[in-house]
C-alpha cells in the first residue's frame, strides 16, 4: 500500500510539472487555478500516507490516545492550504480584470484533460479513508447543494441516474468535473471570438468552488483538534449518561466530557459516584458496558460516598478513658513580654499610634501554661479519693455534692464527677 502511495505521488509531481509549464506558455490562470487540485491530490497522498503510518503504531506511554489525531491534522492542514490558493488565485484574478493580457490555446485544452484523467484516476485507485470520511461527515458544499438539485430534477427523468448523483455526489469528483467543464467553456469562448476575459472568470470560479469545497472539511477537522463533541452524537450520550445513572449502585454522574479524538473515535470521561456497600468492579463493568457503544477510549473514574453518618457510641466505657498521667501540661500559646503589650487590646503597642477607638477585656490573653500536679502516688483505677485538686474551689459551684469529698475527675478542676458511665460514687453500686 505505502508503495503504491509512492508511486502515485512520483506521477502527481511529474504531471504537475508539465502542468504549470503549460500554466506559462497559454498565460492561462484558469488553467493555474486547475493546476492546483492537482497540487492538493499531492497533499491528499501525503494524508493517506500518515493514515497508512498511524494505523500502524500502537499508543505508547508518551502518547496513550495513540496518533488519530495526525490524521486529523494532516486533512486540516490540506483543505486550509487549498484554500490559501483560491485565495491567491482570486487575487490575481482581480489583478487581471484592469489589464487582461493573451491567452494561448495550443496546449490548454490538453492540459485540462491530462489534469481531469489523473485526478480521477488516484482518486479511484486510492481508497483515501481520512478524506472519505470527511467528505460524508462534514456539511455539504453550496455546489454539492445546487449538483443536488439539478440531479434530482434529472433523477425524476432517468431514475437509474439517483445511485450515481443522489444523495449527493463526491466533492472532489464534482470540482474536478466542473473545473474541466470551466476550462472547456474557456477554450472554446477563446477560439470563437478571442474573448480573453472568460479566462479569468473562468479562474474565479474554479477558486470559488474550491474555496466552498475545502471550507466544511476544514471547519469539521477543525472541531475535531479544539476536542468538541460531535453535534449528532450529544442526543445519544445524553440518553447513555441517564441510562448509567440509574444503574443499581450508582448514586451520581458528574463531570463527564466527550471529545472526538480523531475520525469515527470517541473518547471520554465521567466520574460515577456509587454507595458504600456498592460492587466497585460491578459498576464499573456495567458502566463501561453502556458506554462502550459510542465512546471508543474511556477513563471512568469510581468513587464510593464519603458521607459519613455520626453513630452514637453506646455500652461501657474503657475503664481507662478518664485517666490522665499525674503531671499533665496542658499547652498554652507563648506569653508575650510585658514591654511589647499594650494592656488593652493585647497587641504590640506602637508609641505613635493612637489608642483605638474600641478595646474589650479579653480573658485569658496572658496566661502561662498551667501544671497539674499531684504528689500522690496512685494506680490507675476508679473511683478513689485523692483530694481536693487545686482549682476545685473555684471549678465545682453546682457539680459536688455536699458531704462528699471530692474525688479526682478528668484533673482539670472539676470535682464528683464519676469515672465510668453508670457508675454512683455515694454508694458504689451500678445503677438499675
Amino acid at each position: 500500500m505505502s508503495w503504491k502511495i509512492l508511486f502515485f505521488g512520483a506521477i502527481n509531481l511529474t504531471c504537475t510539472g508539465f502542468l504549470l509549464m503549460w500554466c506559462s506558455s497559454t498565460n492561462s490562470i484558469a488553467l493555474t487555478a486547475y493546476t492546483y487540485l492537482t497540487i492538493f491530490d499531492l497533499f491528499s497522498l501525503m494524508t493517506c500516507l500518515i493514515s497508512y503510518w498511524v494505523m500502524m503504531r500502537k499508543p505508547s506511554p508518551a502518547y496513550s490516545f495513540g496518533f488519530e489525531r495526525l490524521e486529523v491534522l494532516a486533512v486540516f492542514a490540506s483543505t486550509v492550504l487549498a484554500q490559501l490558493g483560491a485565495l491567491f488565485i482570486l487575487k490575481e484574478s482581480a489583478e487581471r480584470f484592469l489589464e487582461q493580457p493573451e491567452i494561448h490555446t495550443g496546449r490548454l485544452l490538453v492540459g485540462t484533460f491530462v489534469a481531469l484523467s489523473f485526478n480521477l484516476f488516484t482518486m479511484l485507485s486510492i481508497r483515501n479513508k481520512p478524506f472519505a470520511y470527511v467528505s460524508e461527515a462534514a456539511s455539504t458544499s453550496w455546489l454539492q447543494e445546487h449538483v443536488a438539485d439539478l440531479s434530482r430534477s434529472l433523477c425524476g427523468i432517468i431514475p437509474g441516474l439517483s445511485s450515481i448523483f443522489l444523495p449527493r455526489m463526491n466533492p472532489f469528483v464534482l470540482i474536478d468535473l466542473a473545473g474541466a467543464f470551466a476550462l472547456c467553456i474557456t477554450y472554446m469562448l477563446i477560439e470563437i471570438n478571442n474573448y480573453f476575459a472568460v479566462d479569468t472568470a473562468s479562474a474565479i470560479a474554479i477558486a470559488l468552488m474550491t474555496f466552498g469545497t475545502m471550507y466544511p472539511m476544514s471547519v469539521y477537522s477543525g472541531k475535531v483538534l479544539l476536542q468538541t463533541t460531535p453535534p449528532h452524537v450529544i442526543g445519544q450520550l445524553d440518553k447513555l449518561i441517564r441510562e448509567v445513572s440509574t444503574l443499581d449502585g450508582v448514586l451520581e454522574v458528574r463531570n463527564e466530557h466527550f471529545w472526538t479524538l480523531g475520525f469515527g473515535s470517541l473518547a471520554g470521561s465521567v466520574h460515577v459516584r456509587i454507595r458504600r456497600d456498592a460492587n466497585e468492579q460491578m459498576v464499573l463493568a456495567h458502566v463501561t458496558n453502556r458506554l462502550y457503544t459510542l465512546v471508543s477510549t474511556l477513563t471512568v473514574q469510581i468513587f464510593k460516598d464519603d458521607w459519613i453518618r455520626p453513630a452514637l457510641l453506646s455500652g461501657p466505657v474503657a475503664a481507662n478513658v478518664l485517666n490522665f498521667s499525674d503531671h499533665h501540661i496542658i499547652p498554652m500559646p507563648p506569653s508575650k513580654g510585658a514591654d511589647d503589650l499594650n494592656p488593652v487590646t493585647s497587641t504590640p503597642a506602637k508609641p505613635s499610634s493612637p489608642p483605638p477607638e474600641f478595646s474589650f477585656n479579653t480573658p485569658g490573653k496572658n496566661v502561662s501554661p498551667v501544671i497539674l500536679l499531684n504528689t500522690q502516688t496512685r494506680p490507675y483505677g476508679l473511683g478513689l479519693n485523692h483530694g481536693h485538686t487545686p482549682y476545685s474551689n473555684m471549678l465545682n459551684q453546682g457539680l459536688g455534692i455536699p458531704g462528699i469529698g471530692a474525688t479526682q475527675g478528668f484533673r482539670t478542676g472539676f470535682t464528683n464527677i464519676p469515672s465510668r458511665y453508670g457508675t454512683n460514687n455515694r454508694t458504689g453500686q451500678p445503677r438499675s
